[in-house]
């Protein structure tokens, strides 16, 4: 009788810690997008054209389309005129006559943008070669004040064979990366990659902790880049973006099946409460 009544009691103590670790946050924005259509204009924007990094894709709205309960961001090979193109350029994002993938690149900038917090998604990434899906913060916009100065956290990111969870700022007008990837393979491999999982960013005026399904995959304490150029970074708000590029770091896809799906059930954001 002792035992089981100190094995109830102990029982009872975990619970009411649980209710109370979860009571402490608050649900302050999110988007199910259960509403089968365009992404909802006042949280998404997007990321237009050859963006960043050499990548292949060209990014247009058209790629990302919420469907059953889901928002799909697609990528696609696709053959068509690179409007921008310009004979003889040598910028990448000029030079190239052609568009040979598509995809979409949405963004909170202006609509929504948080300081401090529990960012989460629940998701399903494609892991083939050439795949780069991400879901990202950056700083909101501060005079004067860009890349990587303005500070960017990988909560996820994948590429050629890696997750990764990454933090980026600058100092002595150089990028600072903490990086941490971990090989599908030792998640388990396709099973892994066919699966929803869940990406956590806990972030506070001292800390960042980045997880995967719960377990820690980074660590930042804020003090580390209290001497970064332009002032902390991570101290100040950060906008969503959830992408899938294609190609560059990503790897080569010319032999990959299209289309490339980054499926997304949910994303939520939430703040401690007082």
């Amino acid at each position: 009788m002792k035992l089981n009544t100190a094995l109830a009691l102990a029982l009872l103590l975990s619970l009411s810690f649980t209710v109370r670790a979860a009571d402490d946050w608050k649900l302050i924005w999110h988007d199910e997008f259960d509403r089968n259509g365009p992404p909802n204009p006042a949280n998404w924007g997007y990321e237009r054209g050859f963006e960043r990094n050499e990548e292949l894709q060209w990014y247009q709205p058209e790629n990302a389309c919420c469907t059953n309960g889901f928002l799909i961001i697609e990528g696609r090979r696709e053959h068509k005129r690179n409007p921008n193109y310009v004979a003889g350029s040598n910028h990448w994002r000029t030079s190239r006559e052609w568009i040979e993938y598509t995809s979409a690149s949405l963004i909170t900038r202006h609509r929504q943008e948080f300081k401090y917090g529990k960012f989460e998604i629940r998701a399903r990434i494609n892991t083939q070669l050439g795949s780069w899906p991400a879901f990202w913060v950056l700083g909101a916009d501060r005079p004067g004040v860009g890349w990587p100065a303005g500070g960017e956290i990988d909560i996820m990111e994948y590429y050629t064979g890696q997750i990764r969870a990454n933090f980026v700022y600058q100092r002595d007008g150089s990028a600072i990366w903490s990086a941490v990837p971990k090989p599908i393979a030792a998640l388990g491999g396709d099973a892994w990659s066919n699966a929803f999982h869940i990406w956590t960013m806990e972030w506070n005026a001292t800390n960042i902790d980045l997880l995967l399904d719960g377990q820690l995959m980074n660590h930042l304490a804020l003090a580390t880049a209290d001497n970064a150029d332009q002032g902390n970074p991570f101290h100040y708000p950060e906008y969503i973006l959830l992408n899938q590029a294609i190609g560059a770091t990503g790897g080569d896809p010319s032999h990959t099946p299209f289309p490339m799906r980054f499926e997304v059930d949910w994303v939520r954001v939430y703040q401690r409460n007082d």
